[in-house]
């Protein structure tokens, strides 16, 4: 089962990648986060295997944080690259996007840009809050 979903700043995908990290069901969910101007896209992928209550779960713990994006037709491009196991510094540098993390749940990486992106900006935009 796939989800896309835009989120408004950081803080909110942090917290969606820790429920993530801390759910032992879907601890062996791939998520890839995408930072643009206006926010976040995170699309997971989760396992096949869980019941209809856990998809519940996790469809009312992400709409609760944002809301339900619908990919244009880059952003398609974008993951049906990733998913034929195109490297992400490919992908980033032919559709100009900016790819945070992708693979295993992994809070490290989007607080090490949101660190990295803030202190060279001199200031921390909203989406970064």
């Amino acid at each position: 089962m796939e989800y896309i979903y835009s989120i408004s700043n950081a803080s909110l995908v942090l917290k969606i990648i820790h429920y993530f990290v801390i759910t032992p069901s879907l601890q062996s969910s791939e998520i890839t986060v995408i930072h643009e101007i206006s926010g976040w896209i995170i699309r997971i992928k989760v396992p096949y295997n869980l019941t209809s209550r856990d998809y519940g779960n996790v469809r009312a713990f992400l709409s609760e944080l944002g809301f339900v994006y619908h990919p244009n037709v880059k952003m398609n491009l974008v993951f049906c690259s990733l998913d034929m196991g195109e490297p992400v510094i490919s992908v980033m540098r032919d559709y100009n996007v900016a790819i945070i993390s992708c693979g295993k749940p992994n809070v490290t990486e989007v607080e090490a840009f949101r660190l990295q992106f803030s202190k060279g900006l001199g200031y921390r935009p909203q989406t970064l809050a």
